[in-house]
């Protein structure tokens, strides 16, 4: 390899960008997952919260009807 080569090749900065950019997707992806980490279990606990409140209303999944439907006779 001659040294007119080797000098083209140290100054050649091509791929500084890609190596910045994996820096940089890298460090988002981390931060995501840190923030993923921290904000599960509060929603976890807000989302049984929800949960047991529903339940205890009695919220139905379905469309059936659960009122009835009373007559009254007049004498």
């Amino acid at each position: 390899m001659s040294m007119k080569s080797l000098m083209s090749f140290l100054s050649d900065e091509s791929g500084a960008v890609t190596v910045d950019w994996v820096v940089l997707t890298a460090a988002l992806v981390g931060l995501g997952l840190a923030v993923i980490s921290v904000v599960s279990s509060g929603l976890e606990n807000l989302s049984g919260d929800i949960q047991t409140q529903l339940e205890a209303d009695h919220v139905t999944a379905g469309f059936s009807s659960s009122t009835s439907t009373s007559t009254t006779t007049t004498d």
